[in-house]
């Protein structure tokens, strides 16, 4: 499948029917991930999680395996380079045939092979364009911004550079520390992944330039 991200005009015809697999994609707890297993739990969320994924042993693969949902470790350590471990990582996530991919706290950067096989869609801790990165909510906090939130993005090659879909604003208060506004952050993150999971597994999506069109595919 063409690479959604480097194509202006790709449309994916995902979520014309119920049940529309996916692949969750974790590298840490899984606290987003466990948010989906819960939302994925009801009769009428229109997705369902077909694997679980990480590039190491982790809480959210456990998460995954507690739920009955099938799991694969795929870390980079065990292959010759970085572009092999995409391959194998491309293999791993096609073989349980997704419409489309989910990054939710995956803390890799995606190669061609991955990035090419199926739409990804990535959650991230701030309103992008700013403050992209691992450290999103520190960085917000150290400009002295007034506002945050989350971001859900399509990803592309770039670190959360991607066409964004939707996101969510989070005030900073005075006394906020790293710790109280992330955790006010995820709130709003986890709410807002399972939102947009449905409705690009019922509506499908189109990504024109910068431009995500939900319904559009």
């Amino acid at each position: 499948m063409t690479n959604a991200a480097s194509d202006p005009s790709v449309a994916h015809d995902q979520g014309r029917d119920e049940d529309v697999p996916v692949v969750v994609l974790v590298s840490g707890s899984g606290t987003l991930l466990q948010a989906l297993i819960d939302a994925a739990a009801a009769s009428d969320y229109p997705a369902r999680i077909s694997a679980v994924g990480s590039d190491r042993p982790c809480e959210g693969i456990e998460r995954a395996e507690r739920s009955g949902i099938p799991t694969f470790v795929c870390r980079p350590a065990d292959f010759a380079d970085r572009a092999a471990w995409d391959v194998a990582l491309a293999e791993r996530v096609s073989a349980a045939g997704p419409r489309f991919v989910v990054t939710a706290g995956f803390m890799r950067i995606l190669g061609p092979a991955t990035l090419g096989a199926q739409p990804v869609i990535n959650s991230h801790p701030a309103l992008l364009p700013s403050f992209p990165g691992a450290h999103g909510v520190r960085d917000a906090l150290a400009y002295g911004v007034k506002v945050t939130g989350t971001t859900c993005h399509v990803v592309d090659a770039g670190v959360d550079t991607g066409p964004i879909i939707e996101q969510r604003v989070v005030t900073i208060d005075d006394d906020d520390t790293e710790e109280s506004l992330h955790e006010r952050i995820k709130v709003q993150e986890r709410q807002l992944l399972v939102e947009v999971v449905a409705r690009l597994a019922r509506g499908g999506f189109a990504v024109e330039g910068r431009r995500v069109r939900i319904g559009a595919a």
